[in-house]
């Protein structure tokens, strides 16, 4: 049987017309959230939850921890139980060494082990990033573990792979990753410069907030993530040998799926997204914002949480059978 395909939708912010109420501050997050672990196979992940309802599952990237989705942890909190969680090697989440413990299969199981620990069968999953590339790749693997998908500035892995081939700007611009796979590179990171990073310029409050978290991450884990799993230059993954050949096709996502990218960003460039609609066999909607950078959700907060929001109740009105 040939599945069907949806059209592609292609979403201008400005028409989105769901009202939504006013963003509440996120000074407060870390006194609200309630802070749990999850085991999985001995590795125990540290999580911060807010509100009741169906599940939602935040996953961060690099340099990065769970507060990133502050903002929309307040705002999905009001109808969704939202919640983030340090990926393992950082902050509060154990860091197992061995590149071996930080290829997908490993990722994707803490996935699992989140979700079950919430007792329920499915998520809708939220993920930048590496949460983002592990938020793909486990929805193509576990389909009837996704409910729907949201994805902030990562394109679809098979998109990433062509730019990584083909794109000469974004080529160069993911040097930096090629970089961190050098046996040492650890060892030119400090917590205080990846802090900088990722907190918001000018922030003193949330520097300081990142700065704690990344002196209880292990960096050398971080970078693990692009020794284990990175696509390099010629489009395979960095620990492939160069005769294995082309990886078989990727399972084609079954979730209804949005997408909201920052066009400001120069780590992963929009032409990623090119094709996205050909991998996935399931409503898509693609916002794209201008200004916005790599770290969309903190970059541009309104914008994002109210794109969620209002994609999140259409959609849940869809599966009612609602118009």
């Amino acid at each position: 049987m040939i599945p069907m395909r949806t059209p592609l939708t292609i979403c201008l912010l400005a028409s989105l017309t769901l009202a939504s109420p006013a963003l509440a501050q996120s000074s407060d997050i870390f006194d609200r959230v309630t802070h749990g672990y999850v085991d999985n196979d001995g590795v125990r992940l540290h999580y911060a939850t807010l509100g009741e309802g169906p599940l939602v599952v935040m996953l961060h990237g690099f340099p990065d921890f769970w507060y990133t989705w502050h903002h929309q942890m307040l705002a999905l909190a009001e109808q969704y139980r939202v919640v983030a969680f340090d990926l393992r090697g950082y902050n509060l989440s154990d860091k197992p060494s061995g590149v071996e413990n930080y290829t997908f299969g490993p990722l994707l199981r803490d996935v699992a082990a989140v979700i079950d620990h919430f007792g329920e069968e499915r998520a809708i999953l939220v993920g930048n990033d590496w949460g983002g590339a592990i938020s793909w790749v486990f929805a193509m693997n576990f389909p009837h573990r996704v409910e729907r998908l949201i994805i902030c500035n990562i394109p679809h892995p098979n998109g990433l792979a062509r730019e990584f081939q083909r794109n000469e700007a974004q080529q160069q611009n993911s040097q930096y990753a090629i970089d961190f796979q050098a046996e040492d590179a650890h060892t030119r990171l400090t917590p205080a410069g990846l802090a900088a990073t990722a907190a918001r310029p000018g922030d003193p409050v949330e520097y300081q907030y990142y700065l704690t978290a990344m002196e209880n991450s292990d960096i050398e884990a971080m970078l693990n993530y692009y020794k284990a799993s990175f696509i390099n230059r010629r489009g395979n993954a960095s620990n492939a040998s160069p005769s294995a050949g082309p990886p078989p096709p990727s399972p084609q996502v079954q979730a209804p799926t949005l997408v909201i990218h920052g066009l400001a960003d120069q780590t992963l460039l929009a032409s990623g997204l090119n094709d996205t609609w050909e991998w996935i066999d399931a409503e898509l909607t693609i916002i794209t914002l201008p200004g916005a950078g790599h770290f969309v959700q903190r970059e541009a907060p309104e914008r994002v949480t109210r794109a969620m929001q209002a994609w999140l109740a259409r959609t849940a009105a869809n599966d009612a059978g609602h118009p």
